[in-house]
């Protein structure tokens, strides 16, 4: 239990700097969040669109369409341009609650990295390594490359750096507090 409650918190703070790294001192994720000189009309008109926050993907049928009418709309949108808008009426940038959120996050995954290495018989530094590098991967797998597939997203890249260098990092701190002694 003590090595799950250290491997959890050393591993959540290694984890929130590379999170840090990524999206902010690194800026990997730009190119999901670009920047458009234009985004004051954007916004404008968006908010003179939307009555309620919410993420829409256009061109889309109305929920109640008939199959008919969705391989219509599908076959008309082919080769035309598409977006999905995920809009807020109001901005919230509560950065201490955010940032709080984010390390129990980050605790309660590395603690089930952890709870995995624990039941390993005899894990060695390369064990565990390996372990934690196939969490990232499969969290990797699991959200950002599967989204990638349907939505094309621009930080695909910067996703796979994520669960590569930043598991990787959690791997040698976990295999550190966890290492066999010889």
């Amino acid at each position: 239990m003590k090595k799950l409650l250290i491997g959890s918190i050393l591993g959540a703070i290694v984890i929130f700097f590379w999170q840090f790294l990524s999206f902010a001192l690194l800026n990997l994720h730009n190119p999901a969040t670009d920047y458009t000189p234009k985004q004051a009309e954007v916004l404008n008109y968006l908010n003179s669109q939307f009555t309620e926050s919410g993420s829409y993907y256009m061109p889309r049928t109305p929920n109640n369409a008939s199959s008919e009418e969705m391989e219509k709309a599908m076959a008309d949108a082919q080769g035309k341009p598409w977006a999905i808008v995920s809009y807020h009426k109001s901005m919230d940038m509560s950065m201490g609650s955010n940032m709080f959120r984010g390390i129990v996050i980050n605790i309660i995954m590395v603690g089930l990295l952890c709870w995995i290495v624990s039941r390993l018989k005899d894990p060695t530094f390369g064990q565990i390594l390996l372990t934690s590098l196939a969490v990232g991967l499969i969290i990797f797998f699991n959200v950002p490359y599967t989204s990638h597939i349907w939505y094309e997203t621009f930080d695909l890249y910067a996703y796979l750096i994520d669960a590569i260098v930043g598991w990787g990092l959690v791997g040698a701190v976990v295999g550190l507090v966890y290492r066999r002694r010889v």
